[in-house]
C-alpha cells in the first residue's frame, strides 16, 4: 500500500472539548477493534497515589451505573467478543474486539466504563486483594523481579521508577473517593484518544462518540515537569531462593522522537533479534550458556530504557558478561555487513507489515502515533527510514550510546 493509499483510509476529528477520534478503514476484515486511551500513567501519580492508575483500571470492570460486572464480561462475549484493559508509565488502554455489525455495542460498554463506574465499595476492597496478589505473582517470577528492581535504581528519585502496580501500602489505602478524584484530575477530554480500526465508517464513529462524549466539558491541565534525575552508575545484586541468576546490563535510552532512534532499532535487531542475532548465536548457540538470551528497548515521552537481559548458571555469569561487552565493543569498532544489514532490515520491515494483519495492532499503532507524534506516521514512513540506516550511522551511534560509563548491571542470584 502506497502512502498516499495509507492515508486515505486514516481519520482524525476533535470534539469541542478537545476529545480525539482516530479510525482506519480496512475493506478486507469483518472485524473492529475499539480502544478507549487515556494519557494517564503511573508517571502521572504523586508517591501517595503510586499504584491508582492500574487499580482504576481493574475497578472500570466492576460495575457501572447501569451494568454489573457481569453484564460488562458478558457484553462482548455474548457475540464472540472480547473486553480488555492495559496500563502502563504514560497511558492507559479500555479496548474491544468484535465483528464490525457490533461497532456499537463495543462503544456503548466502553463508554459506559469509562463514565458511568460505580466503585463499589465490597469490590474495592475485594480488588485491593487481587492486585496485591498480582504484585506477589511478579515478585515470584524472577526476571520479572529483576527488571523493576532494574527500573527502580536506573531512575531512582522519578517516577518512572515506581511499579506501575504501586506497593501494597499505597493499594491498601485507596477510597472509593480516591479513584473518583483522580479521574476528575486525570480522565478528562483532552486526555482522551478514540482510536477505532477495522471494517468502519469514520463519520459513524464520531457520531457514535459524541453522542457519549460530548457533555463532558473541556479543562486546560498544565503536565508537571518530571526532570531527570542524574544517573547513578550503581550496580545491584540481589539474591531469592531460585535455581538459575538472572542478569541485566543496560542504560537509560531514547524517547520515541529521538532523532536516533532508527540508528538505535537497527542496532537493537542486530544484538538481540531472534534467534539469528549476534548474542543468541555467540553466547547460546556457540557455548551454550543460556537458554534464553534477548535485549529490550522501551521509549518514553522524554527517555527510555535499553538494555541486554539473559538468564543463565551462576558459574556462567562472568563469561556471559564479557560476551556480551565483546560483542558491543565489535559493533563500536567495526561497521556491520552489509549483508548482514540488509536481513535486520528486512526482519524489522517484515514484523511491521505483519503487525497489520491485527486489527487490534492496528488500532494500536493508530493511537501511540497520535499520543506521541500529534500525526499518523505511515508504514512508508518508517520503511524509508529504516532503509535510510548505514552501518557507518550505526557505528558512529554506537562509539557512544555503548560507553560502559552510562550502563549498570542487575543480577538476581540464588540464594547460597
Amino acid at each position: 500500500m502506497s502512502e498516499a493509499q495509507e492515508i486515505d483510509f486514516i481519520n482524525k476529528s476533535t470534539l469541542d472539548n478537545g476529545l480525539r477520534i482516530v479510525t482506519e478503514h480496512i475493506d478486507s476484515v469483518k472485524s473492529v477493534s475499539v480502544g478507549i486511551w487515556v494519557k494517564t500513567g503511573g508517571r502521572n501519580e504523586t508517591e501517595e497515589q503510586a499504584g491508582i492508575t492500574h487499580f482504576l483500571e481493574h475497578m472500570l470492570f466492576k460495575g457501572t451505573d447501569s451494568r454489573s460486572s457481569y453484564d460488562i464480561a458478558l457484553s462482548m462475549e455474548s457475540v464472540g467478543g472480547y473486553l480488555n484493559a492495559f496500563t502502563s508509565s504514560e497511558y492507559t488502554c479500555y479496548y474491544a474486539r468484535c465483528v464490525n455489525t457490533q461497532l456499537d455495542r463495543a462503544l456503548d460498554v466502553l463508554s459506559d466504563m469509562v463514565l458511568h463506574p460505580s466503585f463499589p465499595e465490597e469490590e474495592v476492597e475485594k480488588e485491593k486483594k487481587v492486585v496485591i496478589e498480582e504484585m506477589k505473582m511478579y515478585r515470584d517470577s524472577p526476571d520479572d523481579y529483576l527488571f523493576e528492581e532494574f527500573n527502580a535504581k536506573i531512575f531512582e528519585g522519578h517516577e518512572l521508577g515506581r511499579p506501575v502496580l504501586g506497593f501494597e501500602k499505597t493499594v491498601s489505602d485507596f477510597s472509593r473517593q480516591d479513584l473518583y478524584d483522580y479521574m476528575s484530575d486525570r480522565y478528562y477530554p483532552g486526555n482522551l484518544l478514540i482510536s477505532v480500526a477495522g471494517n468502519v465508517d469514520h463519520d459513524r464513529v464520531v457520531e457514535a462518540v459524541k453522542e457519549y462524549f460530548e457533555q463532558l466539558e473541556a479543562k486546560n491541565v498544565e503536565e508537571k515537569e518530571q526532570p531527570l534525575p542524574e544517573f547513578k552508575n550503581e550496580d545491584i545484586t540481589l539474591t531469592k531462593p531460585i535455581e538459575q541468576t538472572h542478569y541485566i546490563y543496560g542504560r537509560r535510552a531514547l524517547n520515541f522522537d529521538h532523532d536516533d532512534k532508527y540508528l538505535l532499532l537497527m542496532a537493537n535487531i542486530v544484538l538481540g533479534g531472534g534467534m539469528s542475532s549476534r548474542l543468541h548465536q555467540n553466547v547460546r548457540e556457540k557455548y551454550g550458556y543460556c537458554y534464553s538470551i534477548q535485549t529490550f528497548n522501551q521509549s518514553y515521552t522524554d527517555t527510555g530504557l535499553w538494555g541486554i537481559y539473559v538468564g543463565t548458571d551462576k558459574d556462567y555469569v562472568d563469561h556471559v558478561r564479557e560476551l556480551i561487552k565483546k560483542e558491543l565493543k565489535k559493533m563500536q569498532d567495526d561497521p556491520v555487513p552489509e549483508k548482514e544489514l540488509e536481513e535486520a532490515k528486512a526482519q524489522l520491515k517484515g514484523k511491521l507489515l505483519l503487525s497489520q494483519e491485527s486489527t487490534s495492532n492496528r488500532m494500536t499503532r493508530l493511537a501511540k502515533s497520535e499520543l506521541y507524534f500529534g500525526r499518523f506516521v505511515t508504514l512508508d514512513e518508517l520503511v524509508d527510514n529504516i532503509d535510510a540506516v548505514t552501518a557507518e550511522q550505526i557505528q558512529s551511534f554506537v562509539q557512544e550510546f555503548f560507553n560502559e560509563e552510562n550502563f549498570m548491571e542487575a543480577i538476581l542470584l540464588p540464594e547460597n
